[in-house]
């Protein structure tokens, strides 16, 4: 593999984390505020993709339909929370996975129903596409860079959130101890709603700037739901910081692992072959790294967030 194949793997890696990143943060905040399993997160970063998809083909305009994706799934979640999460705070995780699950079948046929079975299709943003050029003769596409760079600095944002602002502070004691605030006066129910809606409005874009490097089709949220609940395992349950390294270390590790296995194996055994077997190891690469770092940190890198 050539030095530019490999920084171009490594920007692929990044990519995939930062897209990681928008899903699990959503995922690692609820579960450290609220306490709650949530398996419909995926279904949310699905509504964003589909809203996204759905406005810019109504209005031409890509950016319109990601203003619409961080709507879309930001008032999904909220109405969830309203009408069904609030009443799952008291009880048990089973029941939790349960109603959850139930929601992801609501939202797939809800889906189903309202754009049809086939994939939709969004353009690259003329803005961002084609090709741009980076130092030792690179070309690498503009827009998966886009990615990259909005990512990272909505991992900013919401560190700035968190740690600087009042509704920061909140979220950090609620995680802490919701029992405390309440009795401070704080509205607990609505500090829920607020956290689960931040939560769908990043899976949300997630699902809309992915939607335009691949199809938007049902069900595309719960193979990025896997990986996310890998990522929030590895970085540490609530911890926003774990959530962006874990993020990182799964997307470097899966993308590097698929384009260098098969090149590694194919010095032992023939093309075929080395190619089948270093995509199979490859798969399982990030639930090995998971797995290592469970007997380094039970807990997982980070425990705060």
């Amino acid at each position: 593999m050539t030095m530019v194949l490999l920084i171009e793997q490594i920007l692929n890696g990044l990519q995939l984390g930062v897209m990681l990143f928008l899903m699990s943060a959503g995922l690692t905040l609820v579960f450290g505020v609220m306490g709650l399993i949530n398996l419909a997160h995926g279904s949310l970063y699905m509504v964003g993709a589909f809203a996204c998809a759905a406005v810019a083909t109504a209005t031409g305009s890509f950016f319109l339909g990601l203003l619409a994706s961080l709507a879309a799934a930001a008032a999904a979640g909220a109405i969830v929370e309203m009408t069904v999460i609030r009443r799952l705070y008291a009880r048990d995780h089973l029941d939790q996975v349960l109603a959850t699950f139930a929601l992801i079948l609501v939202f797939s046929e809800g889906t189903r129903w309202m754009f049809g079975s086939f994939p939709l299709f969004l353009d690259v943003p003329d803005l961002l596409s084609g090709p741009i050029s980076l130092p030792g003769g690179i070309q690498y596409p503009l827009y998966r860079l886009a990615i990259i760079v909005v990512g990272l600095c909505v991992a900013a944002g919401l560190f700035w959130l968190i740690a600087k602002t009042r509704l920061g502070i909140r979220i950090r004691a609620g995680e802490s101890d919701r029992d405390m605030i309440a009795a401070l006066g704080v509205d607990i129910s609505r500090l829920y709603t607020i956290v689960f809606a931040l939560g769908a409005a990043l899976a949300g874009l997630a699902g809309a700037l992915v939607g335009a490097i691949q199809s938007v089709q049902v069900g595309m949220g719960e193979p990025v739901l896997i990986l996310a609940f890998v990522v929030i395992v590895i970085g540490g349950i609530g911890s926003i910081k774990g959530a962006l390294i874990g993020a990182l270390l799964v997307g470097l590790t899966d993308t590097l692992g698929r384009a260098l296995l098969p090149t590694v194996f194919g010095y032992f055994m023939d093309p075929i072959n080395a190619t089948t077997v270093g995509a199979s190891l490859a798969s399982m690469l990030i639930y090995i790294l998971m797995a290592g770092v469970l007997l380094w940190r039970p807990s997982g890198l980070f425990k705060v967030a």
